[in-house]
């Protein structure tokens, strides 16, 4: 879990924008600008681990982005659950839907909240702009399933 003191996004709102102008998985990115482990939250180690930015390895990114629900396929490109492997397997396809960033335990909440209050739902518009009126990727892919299973 972050600090209690946040990135402030005045500080960061030019670099952070191009960050999510950027068409690949942006968790890694808006992680870096966080402001990393609050000491509440680490282990006592000998090792200094408060205020560290590094990926936990979690996988809720890798859970929670779209694009992967709709192309499982591409999860055999690693087992690895980072977000360097997340970039790995979406590349440039990116839905830009931030829902992995979302998802991030150590991305700060200001960097979470400006992301929705400016980026959601642009976003959002662009993706279903993109759909077309009869694409429902989740829904086909219930059916798929319903029918072989």
């Amino acid at each position: 879990m972050p600090n209690t003191k946040q990135t402030e996004i005045e500080d960061v709102r030019e670099v952070l924008e191009r960050i999510l102008d950027i068409s690949e998985p942006p968790v890694a990115r808006c992680r870096l600008l966080s402001s990393g482990f609050g000491p509440s939250h680490t282990l006592v180690t000998e090792a200094e681990l408060t205020g560290t930015r590094a990926c936990l390895g979690c996988g809720n990114c890798v859970d929670i982005c779209s694009l992967l629900a709709r192309e499982p396929a591409r999860l055999s490109k690693t087992a690895q659950r980072t977000s360097l492997a997340l970039e790995t397997m979406v590349g440039t396809d990116c839905d830009r839907c931030y829902a992995c960033v979302m998802s991030c335990p150590q991305v700060d909440t200001s960097i979470k909240h400006y992301i929705v209050k400016t980026r959601t739902v642009e976003q959002m518009k662009h993706l279903l702009e993109r759909l077309g009126p009869t694409d429902d990727y989740y829904l086909d892919a219930f059916l798929e399933e319903a029918e072989n299973g």
